[in-house]
Order: structure tokens, then C-alpha cells, then sequence
């Protein structure tokens, strides 16, 4: 596990990195429905940039390990709507958290050979 996490390590922080671009992209798509047209800008950039980064993370691991680090995205997602918009982070909801988590370590680990 330790070997393939090596492997894979680079493409797995792009692909995080990835993750939260794209979370705070579809925050500005959010916001800008309430402030103003500048945040849909700023989100359409963000989310492309989070774009281009996955694409290049791809040359760094296996696609089995770096695809599912995407699934971050929900947890990413419900943290940031929990500080930034003050929506409720419910227990079921911190359960999947923990879910989804352990899940990503588990397949980012990757497999024996």
C-alpha cells in the first residue's frame, strides 16, 4: 500500500488540489446567483482550472487510484457550504464524510502487486 501510495503520490495531490478548484468554482456559481455576475466568472475559471489540473494528474498514477480522489468533492462540498454559506452539517452527513474518506484512502492506496 505504502509503494503504490509513492507511485500515485503526485497524482494524488493534483488530484485534491483538482477537487477544491472545482469546489470553490461551483461556491462562486452559488454566489454569484446572490451577489453578482463577476463570481460566475470567477467560477467558470476556477472550475477550468481544476479542469486542466485533473488532466495533467492523470500522467502521474493509475486512473483506478486517481479517478475515485475525485469523491473528495463531497466532502469538500459539504464544508465549504457549512462555513462559507452556514448550511447545517447534519450527522448523517458526517457520517458519509467519514465514508467517503476512509474510502479514498483505501483505493488511493491502491493495489498489491
Amino acid at each position: 500500500m505504502i509503494e503504490s501510495l509513492r507511485k500515485n503520490k503526485k497524482g494524488i495531490i493534483l488530484m485534491v488540489i483538482s477537487s477544491i478548484c472545482a469546489c470553490l468554482g461551483q461556491l462562486f456559481w452559488k454566489l454569484s446567483g446572490i451577489e453578482n455576475l463577476v463570481y460566475l466568472f470567477i467560477g467558470f475559471a476556477l472550475y477550468g482550472i481544476g479542469a486542466l489540473v485533473m488532466i495533467y494528474a492523470y500522467r502521474f498514477g493509475e486512473l483506478s487510484v486517481l479517478q475515485p480522489v475525485l469523491s473528495l468533492n463531497y466532502v469538500l462540498t459539504i464544508i465549504i457550504a457549512g462555513v462559507v454559506l452556514k448550511e447545517t452539517i447534519t450527522i448523517p452527513k458526517i457520517i458519509g464524510i467519514i465514508i467517503v474518506t476512509v474510502g479514498v484512502f483505501l483505493i488511493g492506496g491502491g493495489d498489491e502487486k
